[in-house]
């Protein structure tokens, strides 16, 4: 009996208040959907990370007969000059691994990644391209020591830290993931208030109903367990239609990018599943907190 009271006072504060409802589900849908989508970023650039630390390497580029840079003096690197460079960089602390890259294998790396450019293909020859060393650390962080012990060496051309040209990738990412975060706070705390709103109007519109039921001697939990109810469901909606933007957040944006080149290793869908479950709890939870909290300041009877 008393838990068909409870849900027909759930369902005429619905209906009395269906405007506010509905604002409601709209305000954490998107703050969800926008939590989510912060949540899905830092995932995503956190997988890049990984992925592409363990992809850094360190360029040691050789002089050839066409070097501009006054170390090179004009001359080509010696087979001396390569074995001496080659042994003294397999001993520095850090070194995983050294590979040697010849003029043909830099040719055919050239040509896959200028494929598109078939002008700037043709126009270069097996004997432009400089011979070089990759060299693989243990911790990509770690590079200081192989940049002091190559650089001013006698055939080095110059060297390259792949790890400074993706920096200014990830942390154009880092911002972002910070923007879409706070904005998501910001609407969450909007979404809050709005809550909280709506329970208030909706405990006054009632204030006949609750001020009998206190009368027969209901206790202050059952009084205002239906607009807690109100909140939890709209909570709940607007979780599911976050959801919703999420999983075509995922099919629209992040699966887009992995097919056009743009992320080497996207999130995939257990991570949504994950973020899903993440915001549809907070959803919730932020809901009932706000009608709790809200009731117990301005529900008089």
């Amino acid at each position: 009996m008393r838990a068909n009271f409870i849900f027909s006072e759930v369902w005429i504060g619905l209906r009395r208040n269906l405007t506010m409802t509905i604002a409601v589900i709209i305000t954490v849908a998107v703050g969800m959907a926008m939590l989510g989508v912060g949540l899905l970023i830092n995932a995503q650039v956190s997988m890049m990370k990984d992925y592409w630390y363990d992809k850094i390497e360190i360029s040691v580029f050789l002089c050839s007969r066409s070097s501009s840079q006054p170390t090179c003096k004009g001359k080509p690197v010696s087979t001396q000059q390569t074995q001496t460079l080659q042994g003294q960089l397999k001993t520095i602390p850090g070194v995983e691994q050294v590979f040697y890259e010849d003029q043909a294998t830099a040719y055919k790396n050239f040509q896959e990644a200028y494929a598109s450019n078939k002008a700037l293909v043709s126009a270069t020859r097996v004997e432009d391209m400089p011979t070089s060393f990759r060299i693989k650390l243990k911790d990509p962080n770690n590079y200081q020591p192989v940049i002091q012990a190559v650089s001013g060496q006698p055939g080095v051309a110059s060297v390259v830290n792949q790890k400074d040209l993706i920096g200014k990738f990830f942390t154009a990412l880092d911002k972002l993931r910070t923007f879409a975060i706070v904005v998501a706070v910001l609407l969450v705390l909007a979404a809050a208030l709005l809550i909280g709103n709506t329970v208030r109007l909706s405990a006054f519109n009632r204030r006949r109903e609750t001020g009998i039921m206190r009368l027969v001697g209901a206790s202050n939990l059952y009084i205002q367990l239906p607009f807690v109810m109100e909140g939890m469901i709209a909570g709940l909606i607007g979780g599911v239609f976050a959801a919703m933007m999420l999983i075509t957040t995922k099919i629209l944006v992040f699966e887009e990018a992995a097919s056009s080149s743009l992320i080497a290793h996207p999130i995939g869908w257990n991570d949504v599943a994950q973020v899903i479950t993440i915001t549809m709890v907070i959803g919730v939870l932020m809901c009932v907190l706000a009608s709790f909290v809200t009731l117990r300041r301005y529900l008089r009877v």
